[in-house]
């Protein structure tokens, strides 16, 4: 849920919106520029964004993370949305029937800080250093290649994977990965797996090598 202020009065709007998440792990929203929460983002790009997990029983039950941020629309020109948009679709394929319409735009949430309720009386204050990976624009470079490459030719070991992290069915393909971890996605279900090791230091094959002989070293 995007909450922004309506430009005519500055009265709190909220939408629900779809997100996804850059290599550094900063949110990504494709709007349309008819959207009431586009135009008010041009008149004032302080934003928050709401994210839970859903499950049974009480909802407050659940944890939830609200983000309080500044978004920035990534120009059509600029060389980072390709690999942007493919992060996005990754996640949310059916958007690629609106994807490229001339009134759809791409914004990027900054982080600054962040409210975790992670259930009763369990509340926390984040900052920006626990919000947002380091860069590693190396391993971004690489990080599309390696995912086609597991996902072309070693589709059992993502199954593999997939089961230890509890996730049933085989097919699993991976969306997006960053340097600590990545989303596979089976139909409409999405997950998320940590590596057990930072990519950025050890590279993604031995990431993957630590991960299915259950290492960690």
């Amino acid at each position: 849920m995007l909450a922004v202020l309506r430009p005519s009065d500055g009265h709190p709007a909220a939408s629900l919106v779809l997100v996804a998440t850059d290599f550094e792990g900063r949110p990504l929203l494709l709007v349309s520029a008819l959207a009431l929460h586009a135009a008010a983002l041009d008149a004032d790009r302080r934003c928050s964004l709401l994210v839970s997990r859903s499950g049974k029983g009480d909802p407050l039950a659940h944890p939830r993370l609200t983000l309080f941020a500044t978004a920035s629309v990534v120009a059509a020109a600029d060389p980072e949305r390709p690999g942007l948009r493919d992060r996005f679709l990754a996640r949310h394929p059916k958007a690629a029937l609106y994807a490229d319409f001339a009134d759809f735009r791409m914004i990027r949430l900054e982080p600054e800080t962040a409210s975790l309720n992670g259930g009763f009386a369990r509340a926390f204050a984040l900052e920006r250093t626990d919000l947002v990976d380091p860069p590693a624009p190396e391993l971004a470079a690489t990080a599309m290649r390696a995912r086609d490459h597991m996902n072309d030719d070693h589709r059992d070991a993502i199954d593999k994977l997939a089961g230890s992290a509890g996730l049933h069915g085989d097919g699993w393909r991976i969306a997006t990965m960053d340097r600590f971890g990545f989303e596979v996605v089976r139909g409409d279900r999405l997950a998320r797996i940590e590596f057990g090791i930072d990519a950025a230091v050890h590279g993604y094959r031995d990431a993957f090598v630590s991960l299915v002989r259950g290492r960690t070293d």
